[in-house]
């Protein structure tokens, strides 16, 4: 998957389609952390990455007030996570994040740093940057 990137892409629609490419080099257990400014395209690569597990891109959205999305019936299971307005790692410890992380599904987390302590070593890290104000860079992190 790494090989990827970095990748400039040119609009929402390219951050979607690289989202889609790279749900195609997921397996079950797989953790993403998303990390980026607000507006950096990290729901719309998700949203991607739902397409190309077979759900709806449609059906995704920032899971900012809920903290979490579930999202069963694609290819695999995926649960969406976003942890901007996270008070505490135990708040995602009391929504049952480790079964999710060391379930059946791939598992995205958007703001992991707030949360980064509960993070497996095996979360692929991404940031996605403003180029410009259609063109986003995104890069591995570590």
């Amino acid at each position: 998957m790494y090989s990827l990137f970095p990748v400039i892409t040119q609009s929402v629609e390219s951050t979607m389609d690289l989202g889609a490419q790279v749900a195609d080099m997921l397996s079950p257990g797989d953790v993403i952390a998303l990390d980026g400014d607000l507006g950096a395209g990290k729901t719309h690569f998700v949203k991607g990455l739902a397409r190309g597990l077979g759900y709806a891109a449609r059906e995704v959205r920032s899971p900012t007030f809920t903290i979490v999305q579930v999202h069963e019936g694609g290819t695999m299971p995926l649960y969406h996570f976003d942890a901007y307005r996270v008070g505490s790692p135990e708040e995602f410890i009391n929504l049952g994040f480790e079964e999710y992380v060391y379930g059946d599904g791939v598992t995205v987390v958007e703001w992991p740093r707030r949360v980064e302590d509960l993070l497996p070593e095996h979360a692929r890290w991404l940031r996605l940057e403003h180029v410009s104000q259609s063109e986003r860079r995104i890069s591995t992190d570590r």
